[in-house]
C-alpha cells in the first residue's frame, strides 16, 4: 500500500520502446504505475523503424529457433546463433553493461513475448527479425494492449517538465503541465535526440544532470551520409542490395566496415550498410572517405575477365558489360567515372579502360561531407554515463529510486534490431526493479 501523498509507486517518464515495456512490467509486478508521454500517441519511433516494418531484434541473439512461429530464411545459418553473447558483442566496448539486462530478458524471451502478444515473427536472411505482417503498427498495437491490460495508467500529452526529489520523503515529484505527479520511484525512458520530430529532443539529459548524473556528449548514430559527389543525387531511389561500405581515415585506416544494402538518395547515401558505418564519419578532425565495393561477391580479377568475355560478344554498349546486380543507371555513371568515352562499344574497350571500370566497381571512393545529424539518425550515441548506473537493477548510483533504460543511456549498437533489443531488455529490467526495490533480478541466472 502506498504512503499518503504519493500518486503512484512508479512513474515512467517517456513511453517509447523501453517505456512501454517498463511500465507494463512494473504494473504486472504489483506496482501502481503512471506512464507519462509527451505525445498524443506513444511509440512514434517504433512506427518509423525498419522502413515501417520494425526490426524487433536479431536472431544471432537466439539460443534456438523454436520460439519463432513465422518463416526462417534458409540463408540464415543456425551456426550464426550465439545467444546473449551476440548482443553483448554488438555493443562492445560497452556490451558488458547489457549482460544482466539480457539475463533478465534475452532475445528468446523477447520473441516469445511478442508471439504471446499475437505478433508472429520471422527471421530474414541477414538475421533480422520482423513481424510476419511487415507492419510496425502490429508491434506498437501489441505493446499498447499489453500496457492497457497490465493496469498501468497512461497519460498522453503529458510532457515531464522537471524531476526533483521530495526532500521530506523517499520519492520524486515529476512536474507536468498544470501540476505534478508524486511517486516513490521514477523510470526515465525518454530516449535520446534522434528523430526529434518524434518528441525525442534530449529532455532526459537535463533531468539526469539536475539529479547529479554525468552525460557523455550525445551525437548522431546510424545516420545517412552526405558525400561530395553531385551525381549521387541524380540516382535517388536506386539501391544495391549487396555492397560493402568502408570508412577510411585520411591515413588509410579502416574505421568502420559493413556488408549490406546501399541506397542512393537526393541528399547522399543511406541504407543499412551506410547507417552502420556512419559513426566512423565523426572520428577525428579530418573528414574520412567512403569506399564502396558494389560487387563484393566477385574478386576483381574475375570481374575483369567477365567484362572482357562479354565485350567480345557482338558490339555491346559498355554499361551492359557490368553485372545486372548493379542497376543500369548506376552502371552508366560508373562507366563515366572510369573515364571511358561515350559511345564506345565492347570490342573497343582497352585493357586499361577495363581495369579502370573494374576498379570503380570494386572501389568507388566518395569524400564524406558529413551526416544528416539527429534529424535523420536512427539512434543517439552518448547519454547518461554507465558507471553511474547499476547494471543489475538499472537503478542510479547517484539518485536512489531513479531507474534508467533505453536510449537515454550511453549505449548504442549497430543496425539490425540490436538497439531495440537493448530497449526491450533494459526496459523490462528497469520496470521489474522499480516495482521490487532491493531485489536484483538482473543478477539471477
Amino acid at each position: 500500500m502506498m504512503s499518503e501523498g504519493f500518486d503512484c509507486d512508479v512513474v515512467v517518464v517517456g513511453v517509447g520502446a523501453a517505456g512501454l515495456v517498463a511500465a507494463a512490467r512494473a504494473a504486472r509486478s504489483g506496482a501502481r504505475v503512471i506512464a507519462l508521454e509527451k505525445n498524443r500517441r506513444p511509440g512514434v519511433k517504433i512506427l518509423m523503424s525498419g522502413g515501417t516494418r520494425c526490426n524487433v531484434t536479431n536472431a544471432r541473439g537466439l539460443r534456438g529457433l523454436d520460439v519463432v512461429s513465422g518463416p526462417v530464411d534458409p540463408a540464415f545459418s543456425p551456426a550464426a546463433r550465439q545467444g546473449a553473447r551476440a548482443i553483448v558483442k554488438a555493443f562492445e566496448p560497452k556490451g558488458a553493461f547489457l549482460a544482466k539486462a539480457l539475463r533478465a530478458f534475452d532475445v528468446d524471451a523477447t520473441v516469445a513475448h511478442f508471439e504471446a502478444l499475437g505478433v508472429a515473427l520471422k527471421v530474414e536472411a541477414n538475421g533480422k527479425i520482423f513481424p510476419v505482417s511487415d507492419r510496425a503498427t502490429d508491434v506498437l498495437d501489441a505493446l499498447m494492449l499489453d500496457l492497457e491490460r497490465s493496469g498501468a495508467t497512461l497519460r498522453p500529452n503529458s510532457p515531464a517538465l522537471g524531476i526533483r526529489p521530495i526532500l521530506d520523503s523517499t520519492g520524486f515529484a515529476v512536474e507536468v503541465p498544470g501540476g505534478e505527479v508524486r511517486a516513490r520511484r521514477v523510470v526515465l525512458t525518454v530516449g535520446g535526440e534522434s528523430y526529434p520530430g518524434c518528441g525525442t529532443t534530449g529532455d532526459g539529459y537535463e533531468f539526469a544532470r539536475r539529479l547529479g548524473h554525468a552525460v557523455v556528449e550525445p551525437r548522431p548514430a546510424l545516420a545517412p551520409l552526405r558525400v561530395a559527389a553531385d551525381w549521387v543525387g541524380e540516382l535517388k531511389g536506386l539501391s544495391v542490395i549487396d555492397a560493402i561500405a568502408r570508412v577510411r581515415s585520411t591515413e588509410g585506416v579502416v574505421l568502420e566496415e559493413q556488408r549490406e544494402a546501399v541506397l542512393f538518395t537526393h541528399w547522399g547515401l543511406s541504407g543499412p550498410a551506410i547507417l552502420d558505418v556512419s559513426r566512423g564519419a565523426r572520428v577525428g578532425g579530418a573528414r574520412p572517405t567512403l569506399e564502396l565495393d558494389l560487387l563484393p561477391a566477385q574478386g576483381r580479377d574475375l570481374l575483369e575477365q567477365q567484362i572482357q568475355a562479354r565485350a567480345r560478344q557482338g558490339r555491346p554498349a559498355i554499361p551492359t558489360l557490368i553485372p545486372l546486380a548493379i542497376p543500369r543507371r548506376l552502371a552508366e555513371k560508373l562507366v563515366s567515372l572510369a573515364r571511358i568515352p561515350p559511345g564506345r562499344a565492347g570490342p573497343e574497350l582497352t585493357r586499361e579502360e577495363r581495369g579502370r571500370l573494374a576498379e570503380v566497381i570494386k572501389r568507388l571512393v566518395l569524400p564524406i561531407l558529413g551526416d544528416l545529424g539527429f534529424a535523420k539518425a536512427e539512434v543517439t550515441a552518448g547519454g547518461v554515463a554507465l558507471d553511474q548506473v547499476n547494471p543489475a537493477t538499472l537503478e542510479s548510483k547517484i539518485a536512489r529510486g531513479l531507474y534508467l533504460a533505453g536510449e537515454i543511456l550511453d549505449l548504442d549498437g549497430p543496425i539490425g534490431g540490436y538497439n531495440f533489443q537493448a530497449a526491450w531488455s533494459t526496459g523490462w529490467l528497469a520496470g521489474l526493479s522499480a516495482a521490487n526495490p532491493g531485489i536484483t533480478p538482473g543478477a539471477t541466472s
